[in-house]
């Protein structure tokens, strides 16, 4: 099928920024005393947003006390995420040959936008999406197909000639709820049969293989 535009979550799936992630998590657990959390757990986390992922690991319920974490996380994130943020090998050339077939591209995640545009800038490769919608953008976050469906309405797309990349099962959701075309990719927490379980074109192991689907 021809795709007029593919889509992509951040973390796990262009690029990988758990060790960013869990330095600030670790910094902000350990600053409450929750020092037991290892980063095992911290990584299964990543991709839900902020609040939800305290809880997780904290067993914290108290709106309150989770958007001070949150709050916290990002200003230690302030610091290292950019820093601790790296491309995988295949995510250049892969963006480079969609742009030469006139493909739009995007960014669909959790991760606050400001964050992904902040590292697509250091890496000379901002330019390369036509649109980033971040956590910030939205009241629903994925498997919700609110980011999905906006993403969608800006680039002036038809559902069935859009494609999303993910590496998780609320990626794999959020295609599903919206009627979208769903590539699962195994760089991240999920394996291939947890991705398999939803409507899908393909699992990939890793960003390197898209070329081969499109």
């Amino acid at each position: 099928m021809k795709y007029a535009a593919i889509l992509f979550d951040f973390d796990y799936t262009l690029a990988d920024s758990s060790a960013g992630i869990v330095t600030c998590f670790q910094n902000v657990l350990n600053r409450h005393s929750f020092d037991a959390v290892t980063d095992y757990q911290i990584k299964l986390t990543i991709g839900k947003p902020l609040e939800a992922s305290f809880s997780l690991l904290t067993g914290i319920t108290d709106p309150g006390k989770l958007e001070m974490l949150r709050q916290q996380y990002t200003r230690e994130a302030d610091t290292y995420m950019t820093a601790n943020t790296f491309l995988y090998p295949g995510t250049l050339p892969v963006l480079e040959e969609l742009r030469a077939r006139g493909i739009q591209t995007g960014i669909i995640s959790t991760k606050y936008r400001y964050r992904i545009l902040e590292f697509l800038e250091s890496q000379g490769i901002a330019g390369l999406f036509d649109l980033i919608i971040g956590g910030e953008d939205v009241t629903r976050h994925k498997p919700d197909p609110e980011g999905l469906e906006l993403a969608i309405r800006t680039l002036a797309v038809p559902h069935e000639q859009a494609l999303y990349v993910g590496d998780s099962t609320a990626d794999a959701g959020t295609a599903a709820q919206a009627g979208v075309s769903f590539a699962g990719i195994t760089s991240g927490m999920t394996t291939a049969a947890e991705l398999a379980a939803y409507p899908h074109i393909s699992i990939l192991a890793d960003i390197n293989a898209l070329s081969e689907i499109v």
